[in-house]
């Protein structure tokens, strides 16, 4: 496929820039703790300066939001850092459960654990723990935070309509996800837009709680100036945050598609995996979280614009350009599902 230089160079560059995107976190932050204080404020009734006079003010309204900021930034710092702490020791049961996975040993399923095992003699790895979900979908993923959280899930169905090499090219596809810290990058940017998620309903339903009147109509009309703008700079934030996690997926599975053509020497079982796996990866019960870290997330939403993937059909046609792989090498049939 691409050369070992080439691969080992856009591998640095997507960190590069991921660990760019991810410095973008503690900015939005800092946005939402605004919103916050501005929520504060027009629940208040408005500045201290205020000039008292009714639609007079909106400035000193400001003002106050600004001296607001400092406590707010620093409770938004508490939350996301409890919040990340909890997240860090107890991301990988919430994704167990939310998927139904459960971890399996050699004596559970000899080959697969086999196969696994010698693609990580073959690199030098730890061996990540192996996990299962009952289903029929095809599907596969890796997690975790640190070399002992690391863990690679597949579904029953993917074990069932996969033949050995195709089996070999999606572990090998996984643990280049490890390899490339793909999976602590997304695993984390996960954890700040759930961090996003919360402190945006806590705005919101402030909002809501809120009540304007018993103020005269110029305050009434600052407070609910305030709460809009609040709602933008939420808005805003939560955006961007989606997108930067959006950014996070999609040259990462290029990458490991590619890495997983240099460890297996089979792009043909990659691209026969891939087929087969198109139209049959959907497991409804997963977060939108985890479906971003599988193999293949059929969800794009509107038009395609939030995809966290690149269609299948692209990542066929780069491992034919740049691997020199073929259609049809493999079995590509696949049993009703």
């Amino acid at each position: 496929m691409l050369g070992a230089v080439g691969l080992r160079t856009h591998i640095w560059n997507n960190n590069l820039k991921s660990v760019l995107l991810l410095a973008g976190f503690p900015f939005l932050l800092m946005l939402l703790a605004f919103a916050a204080a501005l929520v504060m404020t027009g629940m208040d009734g408005g500045g201290t300066y205020s000039s008292g006079k009714d639609g007079i003010g909106l400035g000193a309204d400001f003002g106050a939001a600004l001296e607001n900021w400092p406590v707010m930034a620093l409770w938004s710092v508490i939350i996301a850092g409890i919040w990340f702490v909890i997240a860090w020791f107890g991301h990988q049961a919430m994704i167990d459960m939310a998927t139904g996975a459960h971890s399996v040993s050699r004596q559970d399923e000899p080959e697969l654990y086999n196969l696994l095992e010698n693609l990580c003699i073959s690199r030098g790895l730890t061996m990540p723990k192996l996990k299962i979900i009952e289903t029929e979908m095809m599907n596969a993923y890796a997690s975790g935070l640190t070399e002992k959280q690391y863990a690679v899930t597949v579904t029953r169905g993917l074990m069932r309509n996969l033949n050995k090499a195709e089996l070999e090219a999606v572990l090998a596809h996984e643990l280049n996800h490890i390899l490339n810290r793909d999976v602590r990058r997304l695993v984390i940017s996960v954890i700040f837009v759930g961090i996003f998620s919360f402190v945006a309903q806590i705005v919101f339903r402030s909002l809501f709680w809120s009540g304007l009147g018993g103020r005269s109509s110029g305050r009434r009309g600052n407070a609910a100036l305030l709460m809009i703008i609040a709602i933008a700079i939420v808005a805003i934030a939560y955006f961007l945050a989606i997108a930067i996690r959006f950014a996070l997926s999609r040259k990462r599975e290029y990458m490991a598609d590619a890495g997983a053509v240099e460890l297996t020497r089979n792009p043909d079982a990659m691209i026969s995996a891939l087929e087969k796996i198109s139209g049959h990866a959907e497991i409804e019960n997963a977060p939108d979280g985890v479906r971003e870290m599988m193999i293949e997330n059929p969800k794009a939403g509107f038009a395609g614009v939030f995809a966290t993937h690149p269609p299948i059909e692209k990542r066929i046609e780069a491992l034919i350009e740049f691997a020199g792989g073929q259609r049809g090498a493999g079995s590509t049939s696949v049993p009703s599902v």
